[in-house]
């Protein structure tokens, strides 16, 4: 008996696919390239930024520096202090002159000039902030986020020197200004002071501090140390009375009186018209002096900051 045999595969006819119709995408057009990448051939050149690209002004970098001097902590503790300084000391030594003094001996004394203890010391808190304002930067490292924001170092001195500036002249005026008024009050039988004593001791004395602590902003800038500045110019202050003193060779007569009369204390004093001194500075020569000191630190700070590595 035979075996079955197993059936013979059936040939499959091969099924034609039609092939499927692909709808066209539509394309959307795509935002012309803003000008400042189209002139570099960005990486994206289809990307449009959200940020409004404007050109950067002076007014930019100011609004940065008073952000900045008025969000740390520095400020209101040197201010703070210069203010506690500049008051207190004022109105505790009129009010013990005023206590002690007879009104004869105050029948010629202007009652302004008792401000000028207070502000000799308050001066070290302002030139503390002016070196702060700029050397602090070179020690965190912050001055190259400012450089990268700000490509121009002109305009970033400049900047610094008008905020401070306005900040330092705004707090003197006020701190002087209510101690003036406080020790013209205390002091009945001291004169009544001038117009021009009056624009001196209140107007010409902010703006001496000011450019005081402009200059030592200018010191911060070129030194790039906190702690060296803050001492050179406390040096400045201090330094030619302390040497004077120990002058004491005939020959050495003329430098011990010029070190005397262009001493920083004895320029303030002038501003209350009552000099250390028989010569020297008067009326307001010490704001000239002590402008055209400051120009010529800005000249130097500007072309050391141009030059040099940041």
């Amino acid at each position: 008996m035979s075996s079955p045999q197993p059936p013979a595969p059936q040939a499959v006819a091969p099924q034609a696919v039609a092939p499927q119709a692909v709808a066209p995408q539509a394309v959307a057009p795509q935002a012309a390239a803003p000008h400042w990448q189209a002139a570099g051939g960005g990486a994206y050149p289809g990307y449009t930024s959200p940020i409004p690209v404007v050109r950067t002004h002076l007014g930019h970098a100011i609004a940065s520096e008073w952000t900045k001097i008025r969000s740390v902590r520095s400020t209101i503790w040197t201010l703070g202090v210069f203010v506690l300084l500049v008051v207190g000391i004022g109105l505790a030594v009129a009010a013990l002159i005023a206590a002690n003094a007879s009104p004869e001996s105050m029948r010629d004394q202007n009652p302004l000039s008792f401000g000028f203890f207070g502000l000799l010391l308050g001066s070290m808190c302002v030139m503390t902030l002016g070196v702060l304002t700029t050397a602090s930067e070179y020690g965190t490292g912050m001055i190259r986020t400012t450089t990268v924001a700000c490509p121009s170092r002109a305009r970033i001195l400049a900047a610094k020197a008008i905020v401070f500036s306005s900040v330092a002249f705004v707090v003197t005026f006020v701190s002087v200004l209510v101690v003036a008024f406080a020790d013209v009050a205390l002091l009945d039988g001291a004169r009544t002071p001038s117009g021009q004593e009056w624009l001196k001791g209140t107007v010409g004395i902010s703006l001496y501090i000011a450019l005081l602590g402009l200059l030592s902003l200018l010191v911060g800038s070129v030194i790039r140390h906190s702690a060296g500045a803050i001492t050179l110019m406390i040096g400045l202050v201090l330094a030619p009375l302390v040497i004077a003193l120990f002058m004491v060779a005939e020959s050495l007569q003329g430098l011990r009186e010029a070190l005397f009369e262009y001493s920083i204390p004895n320029q303030l004093s002038v501003f209350y018209s009552n000099s250390l001194t028989e010569s020297g500075p008067s009326g307001w020569d010490p704001l000239w002096i002590a402008l055209g000191v400051t120009a010529a630190a800005f000249a130097g700070a500007w072309a050391l900051l141009e030059n040099r590595d940041v």
